[in-house]
């Protein structure tokens, strides 16, 4: 696992830095077909038709793996057959195969290898790849795909290196320091798999030019003080303006400081410490 880098041959090259894909498995260089579905592409559009996202569409074709985020299988140990690349996430993801000839992806933590075994529910190891009921994990362990709802599978720390820290268990809660820094209130009946996401190098990528955005799906921005004043609230002004008002997004809400999150909302009574801001 590491980054490669290019001689300067061309100015694009020498900003570049990809993955090296050395923890790849090279026999299994295409996915498991029982695990894909199709996507299909919105171009950044709702149900309605209407854009909700900008700034999408193009990008080279794809399938979804079918990820294992629920670790169901209880009680039966599953062999790693493959270490695969996926490009709909940041991290790298785990052929597993079950004693009943039974496939499934999961996401792969570090130090998770080919022929290692893995296996989920109560009474499991701690060890990377299983995944365990917060009350029977040790405090101090790293975790991620971390359950918010008891047999929802795991919605939390799910990209690449990202950890939660188990705190602290008090009654039927536990404490989870979040990659954002925050602490959170979370039901120890939930499940958590053991370990920090692998791709730790995924934050150090440099794309290097502006083709490989257009590879990913990605189309280009404009800045905002570069509209009309119709398109966008810093638009408008003779010459290179710096738009002569606070930054806004383009629905004119504040884009330095001003808190988004709803005061109101439920899930705020789990949060005991909020992320620094």
């Amino acid at each position: 696992m590491g980054l490669k880098t290019f001689r300067p041959y061309t100015e694009t090259l020498r900003w570049t830095a990809i993955s090296d894909f050395a923890e790849l498995s090279p026999k299994h260089k295409k996915p498991e077909k029982s695990l894909l579905e199709p996507i299909k592409r919105s171009g950044g559009r709702n149900s309605h038709g209407r854009m909700t996202s900008r700034r999408r569409g193009g990008g080279h074709k794809r399938n979804y793996r079918l990820i294992d985020f629920r670790r169901n299988k209880i009680g039966v140990e599953g062999i790693v057959v493959s270490i695969e690349y996926d490009p709909n996430r940041t991290a790298r993801i785990a052929l597993i195969e079950y004693p009943d000839k039974e496939k499934r992806y999961i996401l792969a933590p570090v130090n998770l290898t080919v022929g290692m075994h893995v296996r989920s529910g109560p009474g499991s190891e701690v060890q990377p790849g299983n995944t365990l009921p917060i009350s029977e994990i040790p405090l101090g362990t790293q975790v991620h795909n971390i359950e918010l709802s008891e047999g929802r599978g795991g919605q939390m720390a799910r990209s690449a290196g990202s950890f939660a820290t188990l705190m602290a268990k008090e009654g039927e809660f536990a404490h989870l320091k979040l990659p954002s820094g925050e602490v959170r209130l979370v039901r120890a009946v939930c499940t958590a798999t053991i370990g920090q996401v692998g791709n730790i190098d995924h934050e150090n990528i440099s794309l290097g030019k502006a083709g490989r955005h257009r590879w990913m799906g990605r189309r280009p921005a404009s800045r905002a003080v570069a509209k009309n004043p119709v398109d966008h609230p810093m638009g408008g002004g003779e010459g290179k303006s710096s738009g002569g008002r606070q930054p806004t997004s383009r629905s004119g809400i504040l884009a330095k400081g001003f808190k988004t999150r709803r005061k109101k909302k439920q899930s705020s009574r789990y949060i005991v410490t909020g992320r620094p801001r």
